[in-house]
Order: structure tokens, then C-alpha cells, then sequence
């Protein structure tokens, strides 16, 4: 089970306001934060996602998904229908949807997005065995 996850991005404000109410629609919520730091939770003693302010020497390179390291970052969702609903969210809030909005892949239903340094995030609800 991952403890949390640590996104190194360009800007700490942009990406705050990017990443607060998109993880407040699956259930987290502000948990820490410091200078240069911020980090979201989706419960007590779980599982958290903090951002952490890039220094401009390492983020004038950018992020692609494409190069060594991580490709995307994918979030559980409770049914199909969570993610259709996730993807009205999307829409309301001018997040624009990769792939044309939510899609079948089998016998998953996701939908995917960008975050403001581009990295991918799955928003996908797969059927257990």
C-alpha cells in the first residue's frame, strides 16, 4: 500500500488551485502544509498526495510523461457512474478532458486529464474479480 506520493511542480498557487477541488470531488481534503508545500489526504491515517514547490533551475526542463519516470497517476473511482459524474465536474470547472471525455476501455469506464506541468491523471472505476 503507498504511504504518499510527492509531485515536484513548477508553481506551488497554480497547481493548488488546479489540484484542491478536483481531489475535494474524490473525497480528500487539505491535510499538511509548509513553505513551499501543500498536501491533501482522503482520510484519517490514509493515503496523501502533496505538492511540493520545484526550484527554478530544475523546472525550467518541464515535465512529459514520455521520459523516465512516472507516466500518469491513477485514482480508484466507486463505479462507472462516479466517473461520468467526475467528468460533468470536469466540464463545469473548464478542465478539459484527454480522449474526448470518459471512455470504455473493456470493462473499465475512465476519464483522463492534464494538471498544469501536464502531468496525466486516470480517473477509473475497474470492476474487481
Amino acid at each position: 500500500m503507498l504511504d504518499h506520493l510527492d509531485l515536484n511542480v513548477s508553481d506551488l498557487e497554480r497547481s493548488r488551485t488546479f489540484y484542491e477541488p478536483l481531489l475535494e470531488q474524490l473525497g480528500y481534503r487539505a491535510f499538511e502544509s509548509g513553505s513551499g508545500w501543500c498536501s491533501f489526504i482522503d482520510a484519517p491515517g490514509g493515503f496523501y498526495l502533496v505538492l511540493v514547490q520545484t526550484s527554478s533551475e530544475h523546472a525550467a526542463s518541464g515535465f512529459h510523461r514520455k521520459r523516465i519516470g512516472v507516466n500518469h497517476l491513477a485514482f480508484t473511482m466507486p463505479s462507472p457512474a462516479s466517473v461520468e459524474a467526475l467528468h460533468g465536474w470536469l466540464i463545469e470547472a473548464g478542465i478539459p478532458a484527454l480522449y474526448e471525455g470518459a471512455m470504455q476501455m473493456g470493462d473499465r469506464t475512465a476519464v483522463f486529464v492534464e494538471d498544469p506541468d501536464r502531468m496525466k491523471l486516470e480517473f477509473v472505476f475497474r470492476p474487481t474479480a
